[in-house]
């Protein structure tokens, strides 16, 4: 064994880690956005992997010198509640350090208090420009280290980009190199393939321009295959289009445009899509688990928030129609589409030219039900709802500018593909609806302030039968 060899500092086994981390991850965990078993107690951690990407080492006298990087895959264990996991798992890169520089402290978790942590500080370790270098590097040069594995496509990497992270309310966490890639961090797991890496690739294939190809991605290798992040190219310049229709709104300017063109390319992802992957049929049965499914979210939320309780009835007859549809023999088709579509997912170049983004779909959900095909409807009511929340955000309520924005869009769709959405009202009501009851139930939990957007579209909808 070579010196440098038996200098490394053994991290990656339980015995060494856990008793150094778990106290400072029962405090740190539950304070971070992405964490998804907020208000649940956490009765225990167990490693899933662990892989050493900037190896430490022991100096004279056995002191611990220089910067460590370790990558985890941690389980959280704690107690269940319906429709979520008891044991989520989670990405985690950890900068690891003996003195921690002023510029970190806003990412420091804790100083560790025993184990072979003892003493050193533990950091968020995208917020440190070398860790985040080191990242495009193994980019780069693809290859396997522990448990992880780098791939990357034809396309050359340039070195030496300065890295920023990017401040946003999100379920992951982005990097952005110079004015080129953008790194997309996923934080909860889960075994298979991340939509956010299958379908740009597929789409990537049926040469659709609409969505960033992928440029290099990592998973890991072991206990089970699982994405873990994926490199694609920065759109310098592109602007969001939730924040361009809240700045229609506020100038007092028509979007309907806009929206035309948005149609437009949500037509496009999706006829690629179907091309690309399989296209099934939803039958009898199908199409009665999907309006079932929709009757239990229905009824979970409404034990979840008591306002919506004088309004299941009148939603339920939604899914109710959609379920006697299937019941007489009425088919739809079903592909892969993009799970979780709204005005913050797109971006606008500046010739005019819409992108789609972010096609991991809700993460709340679990992965085989994010990559299951569904009706195209599914993302056409999201987007509706998307214009109708930038309407009810600007005061005074302009809820003629959102009714001519859902014009548009359809319009342009149906221009695209050859298909309007509102030929299928019943299908196209229970995806709004569905859409409208997730919002209220997130809304009561996180924005208690916006629970009014979504519940005057839940009046709307509950009273559109009468």
């Amino acid at each position: 064994m070579s010196e440098a060899a038996s200098t490394r500092v053994a991290l990656t086994d339980s015995t060494a880690l856990l008793p150094s981390l778990a106290p400072l991850l029962h405090e740190w965990l539950p304070r971070q956005r992405w964490f998804a078993g907020k208000g649940r107690p956490i009765t225990a951690f167990s490693l899933v992997s662990a892989t050493e990407m900037l190896p430490m080492h022991t100096g004279h006298a056995g002191t611990r010198t220089g910067i460590g990087l370790l990558h985890l895959l941690v389980r959280v264990h704690q107690p269940s509640l319906p429709a979520q996991s008891p044991d989520d798992c989670y990405q985690l890169l950890l900068g690891v350090r003996s003195v921690l520089p002023p510029l970190l402290a806003p990412a420091l978790i804790g100083r560790a208090p025993a184990g072979r942590l003892a003493g050193r500080y533990v950091y968020e370790g995208m917020h440190d420009p070398r860790v985040a270098r080191l990242l495009l590097e193994r980019f780069r040069i693809p290859g396997s280290i522990g448990a992880l594995r780098f791939d990357r496509g034809d396309a050359p990497i340039t070195a030496g980009m300065a890295p920023r992270l990017l401040d946003t309310d999100q379920s992951n966490t982005s990097l952005v190199y110079g004015d080129s890639y953008i790194l997309k961090i996923f934080r909860r797991v889960f075994p298979g393939t991340n939509p956010d890496l299958e379908l740009p690739l597929a789409l990537a294939r049926e040469g659709c321009g609409r969505v960033p190809a992928p440029v290099a991605w990592f998973e890991a290798t072991a206990p089970q295959p699982l994405t873990l992040g994926v490199l694609q190219p920065f759109l310098r310049g592109a602007q969001d289009g939730w924040q361009l229709a809240l700045r229609a709104l506020a100038s007092g300017l028509d979007f309907t445009a806009e929206a035309h063109a948005l149609g437009r390319a949500t037509a496009e992802v999706h006829t690629a899509l179907a091309t690309a992957l399989p296209t099934p049929a939803l039958r009898r049965s199908q199409t009665e688990h999907l309006a079932a499914a929709m009757v239990r979210r229905l009824e979970d939320a409404a034990q979840a928030v008591p306002a919506l309780v004088p309004y299941v009835p009148g939603l339920r007859t939604a899914f109710d129609a959609v379920a006697a549809l299937g019941h007489r023999g009425r088919n739809w088709a079903a592909q892969r589409i993009h799970g979780d579509l709204h005005l913050g997912q797109t971006l606008r170049a500046a010739d005019g030219f819409w992108s789609l983004i972010d096609f991991e779909g809700e993460p709340a959900r679990p992965l085989p039900e994010r990559r299951r095909p569904q009706p195209p409807v599914r993302d056409i009511a999201g987007m509706l709802r998307s214009f109708d929340y930038a309407a009810r955000s600007h005061r005074p309520w302009n809820d003629e500018w959102a009714a001519r924005c859902r014009n548009a869009y359809c319009e342009g769709y149906a221009k695209a593909s050859g298909v309007d959405p509102r030929s299928e009202p019943e299908l196209l009501r229970a995806h709004e609806t569905d859409k409208a009851v997730y919002e209220v139930l997130y809304e009561a939990r996180h924005r208690p302030d916006w629970l009014p957007v979504p519940m005057a579209a839940i009046h709307r909808l509950a009273t559109a039968a009468d």
